[in-house]
């Protein structure tokens, strides 16, 4: 197997290796940073492009081993027809054209696995994020995700603390109160001794009128 052949071999393990990797049992929020740092990483994102790149490489290599495949038999078809006048066709050319054709579908099949798995893979990857994505969306209604749970402490707080403002509030303007009713009986006592005061000092009507 040559050497571009023997590293799709390699790529096809990697994707079979990844693919378990994809459908493993995982908890949701070790999944959920794996698939993050996945789809965030500026590297991966890198990497990405260069395999499309590299799968472009690989379709062109399917292409030429069906070719390949499809010349072998038109081959091996004209052989079988070209030998029913002699005895049989020589062993030695039969197993080379044999040879051919094996290497040729071999190619073949692995290349097309290749870019089949390729598609598979991306399409689990794309399933999985908007499953993560719906799951977060519903532990968020749900009141069970932890960022939701600490956003609701957070408002819990931030509601205890205006309660308490509004209580510190109301507390000041009770003594405010209390103080104004203190001024208001002062005052109305002080009138009251005043006017009393006055009474005493003004002479009585009859002693007027005696005058």
């Amino acid at each position: 197997m040559t050497l571009y052949y023997t590293l799709v071999f390699l790529l096809l393990v990697a994707e079979m290796a990844l693919f378990m990797l994809l459908v493993i049992p995982l908890p949701f929020s070790l999944r959920r940073r794996i698939f993050t740092f996945i789809s965030e990483n500026p590297l991966i994102g890198k990497l990405q492009y260069g395999l499309k790149i590299t799968f472009i490489f690989i379709l062109i290599l399917f292409i030429d081993s069906v070719n390949r495949v499809y010349r072998v038999q038109v081959e091996l078809a004209s052989a079988v027809e070209g030998s029913k006048g002699a005895a049989a066709i020589m062993g030695h050319e039969r197993l080379e054209v044999q040879a051919r054709k094996f290497y040729s579908q071999r190619n073949m099949y692995l290349c097309g696995f290749t870019l089949f798995l390729s598609l598979i893979l991306n399409r689990t990857y794309i399933m999985i994020l908007e499953t993560l994505r719906l799951e977060q969306k519903l532990k968020q209604y749900e009141g069970t995700d932890a960022n939701t749970k600490q956003a609701e402490k957070l408002a819990q707080v931030g509601d205890a603390g205006e309660i308490a403002g509004y209580k510190r509030t109301i507390g000041k303007k009770d003594k405010e109160i209390e103080a104004l009713k203190k001024q208001a009986e002062g005052l109305s006592r002080e009138y009251n001794e005043l006017c009393e005061k006055y009474g005493a000092t003004q002479p009585s009507a009859g002693t007027r009128k005696e005058k």
